[in-house]
């Protein structure tokens, strides 16, 4: 089993956080990849320069100089530093962005209905799998950031729960692949203030529903999608769930197209 685990911003933005996860990662059995997001990290550093962050719907819109800010600290500061502390914990892991081997391009989104500027959308057919898997095979963990490239020379920003639901996707055509999505949440819940609100099951008509109903908005909309999509498209397990569960088969929202 190939374990994809996608870990959220809130997360990497607590040292403790995140160095009690990536031990937690570390121990994981058999190949393995890691995807992470840092948004709330790129935020900061936008509005230390004066750019302030205009998000839609979860997504960031990302002109010219905010890529430059978020290729610096999705791709350098972030990766990096989780890279070390995965080496610290005897983890052989390999820093990436979709750039790197060509494994993860890219195409930029349609300026129409909404022009997000330079962000991307992935094809997991064009996912390098064959890439990927040459580093599994070898016992390194790759550790992709959210920064993919058109394939003509231009660097991307796309969602982090994307780059995870592609990557997934594209190595389940190999290896029977569970994927992960932990942050600070306990799974996607009826009230996000109880945490014993947890809703055990999404299915894609449950989701058109609290979606409707307004409980699933902003970021968790593109992760469900995301989800979603990579069970209809063979994954074999897909859970969100807190980051302290990683290792624990029980707890949080499994998500199945029915």
């Amino acid at each position: 089993m190939i374990n994809v685990v996608k870990i959220g911003g809130n997360i990497i933005d607590n040292p403790e956080a995140l160095s009690a996860f990536l031990a937690d990662f570390a121990r994981l059995e058999g190949p393995k990849i890691l995807i992470h997001g840092g948004g709330k990290e790129a935020t900061r550093f936008s509005e230390s320069m004066g750019i302030k962050a205009n998000m839609i719907e979860g997504r960031r819109v990302t002109d010219r100089q905010t890529l430059d800010i978020v290729t610096m600290v999705y791709a350098g500061l972030i990766n990096k530093r989780i890279v070390a502390l995965l080496q610290s914990l005897g983890c052989d892991a390999v820093g990436l962005t979709g750039a790197d081997g060509n494994a993860i391009p890219a195409s930029r989104r349609p300026a129409t209905p909404i022009d997000y500027g330079f962000v991307g959308d992935i094809n997991p057919a064009m996912v390098n799998d064959e890439f990927i898997t040459l580093l599994l095979s070898n016992g390194c963990v790759p550790v992709f950031c959210a920064i993919c490239h058109d394939a003509a020379g231009t660097l991307l920003n796309c969602n982090a729960d994307s780059v995870a639901a592609a990557v997934a996707r594209a190595v389940a055509s190999v290896a029977p692949t569970r994927l992960t999505y932990c942050f600070e949440k306990p799974g996607v819940m009826t009230d996000v203030n109880d945490d014993a609100s947890v809703i055990p099951l999404v299915t894609e008509e449950s989701f058109r529903e609290l979606k409707e109903k307004g409980i699933v908005a902003a970021g968790m909309i593109p992760k469900l999608q995301n989800a979603l999509q990579s069970a209809a498209e063979g994954v074999a397990e897909v859970r969100i769930c807190r980051a302290e569960s990683l290792l624990s088969p029980e707890g949080g929202t499994i998500i199945r197209t029915r």
